[in-house]
């Protein structure tokens, strides 16, 4: 646990060991929260909605994953050669 001070622009220094073992940069967002008189804050990975995936290729995902998870995939070469790549 770290101590830190409130700067006058309402800034928190997070104490270098604890932004080294959870990872956090120069940059990085963080979510924060007032949950029962505490403050927690929270690492945050921002996307952009033109990297989501569209509800049919969330299917496709999703039907992709069962099929690995059933063994039954094939190779790259296979997936070339049935594709004429």
């Amino acid at each position: 646990m770290g101590v830190t001070k409130l700067g006058q622009r309402g800034q928190v220094v997070i104490p270098k060991e604890i932004r080294d073992e959870i990872g956090l940069k120069a940059g990085d967002f963080l979510e924060v929260v007032r949950k029962e008189g505490s403050i927690i804050i929270k690492p945050k990975k921002l996307v952009d909605m033109e990297d989501t995936l569209t509800e049919e290729e969330e299917k496709l995902v999703a039907e992709g994953f069962e099929q690995l998870k059933n063994g039954d995939f094939t190779s790259w070469e296979k997936l070339k050669n049935e594709l004429g790549l």
